[in-house]
């Protein structure tokens, strides 16, 4: 039987990023959890790990060491112009909610994914 985990994460404004982060993975807000200097989410389905966010003082220093990757495209095998697609729109509804598009990977002529920053800066990729 699998352990049951929470990803745990730091931030300047946890409300704020936790909003962003609950239209990125389909989450809502935890039910129940009240707290000014955190937000928890989890997946509706019940299925998909909780991610809480607790605020902390210090600002975001360095790579991550460990990040989100967003599939949109489901498993493989994948129809490469509609896989596309589906990247572009989900990079185009996060910029729109204060995402950052860095770059585009391709994994020979196709789109592979694409790195971007949230609104703290923390790196993640849609795929």
């Amino acid at each position: 039987m699998a352990t049951h985990w929470t990803l745990g994460c730091d931030a300047a404004d946890p409300h704020r990023i936790a909003a962003f982060w609950a239209l990125a993975l389909g989450y809502v807000a935890e039910p129940g959890y009240d707290d000014p200097d955190g937000a928890s989410l989890v997946d509706p389905d019940g299925t998909g790990p909780a991610i809480s966010f607790l605020r902390v003082p210090e600002g975001k220093a360095a790579k991550n060491r460990m990040h989100i990757d967003i599939r949109v495209a489901g498993e493989p095998p994948w129809e490469p112009a509609e896989r596309e697609r589906l990247i572009r729109a989900k990079v185009a509804d996060l910029v729109a909610a204060g995402a950052t598009a860095v770059h585009e990977e391709s994994y020979g002529p196709h789109l592979g994914h694409v790195v971007m920053f949230d609104p703290e800066g923390n790196e993640f990729c849609v795929a």
